[in-house]
């Protein structure tokens, strides 16, 4: 079984590098792509003969089953952690909260290490989806009495958007509403003596307790 996931492609057999971006150019689009385009984007400085030439033999390293042609077309057929983090991701936006397995899916980024052209978009995407969905999560939870899920929720969303003033806000919160005022502290001078540094202004909201932020 083929994933996409932690979220990078760590297939359960070895795969040479032309079969791993294959499987993660295909992995990204849920539908059906084009042989040609797929050629294209993933050998743009190669001629389209040649091109075509490298996605045959890096089909051809796959493990039977794996990928489906359609016709012209291609079509994955692994199981793809990406859209199962996306699935997740959905829920926890419309207030269901999430599992410690599913704060885990969300903690890691798409293709970590991957800087290639036709990655970029998606990254990005898949980035912003995932701190908005666990800052969802950590409210959800921390509304929900599931104070250590709300943590891990929030940290995980802060350390992939550090800059997050709502993200810092929800964290914050979720200390507070377990009883940890003193967690809910140092998470809120450790987020202000970062935004200092960076942009230099302090949070717009509240420090809890009352306090200064240093």
């Amino acid at each position: 079984m083929a994933v996409v996931g932690r979220l990078g492609i760590y297939p359960m057999v070895p795969l040479a590098l032309p079969a791993r971006r294959v499987l993660a150019f295909l992995a990204l689009h849920e539908s059906a792509v084009p042989r040609g385009a797929a050629a294209e984007l993933l050998w743009p400085d190669t001629p389209e003969p040649q091109g075509r030439a490298n996605l045959r033999r890096a089909l051809w390293q796959l493990p039977h089953g794996w990928v489906e042609s359609v016709g012209e077309d291609l079509v994955l057929e692994a199981e793809v952690d990406l859209h199962r983090a996306q699935a997740v991701a959905g829920r926890c936006l419309e207030g269901s909260g999430a599992t410690l397995e599913e704060i885990r899916l969300l903690s890691e980024d798409l293709l970590p290490g991957w800087h290639e052209e036709w990655t970029t978009a998606a990254q990005a995407a898949f980035r912003q989806l995932r701190v908005q969905a666990l800052e969802a999560a950590c409210r959800t939870l921390a509304g929900a009495g599931q104070h250590a899920l709300a943590t891990q929720a929030g940290i995980a969303a802060l350390a992939a958007e550090p800059l997050s003033e709502s993200v810092a806000e929800a964290l914050v919160a979720a200390h507070l509403s377990q009883g940890n005022r003193y967690a809910a502290l140092r998470c809120y001078r450790d987020f202000a003596r970062v935004l200092r540094a960076e942009l230099g202004v302090d949070p717009a909201f509240a420090a809890p307790l009352g306090l200064s932020p240093l």
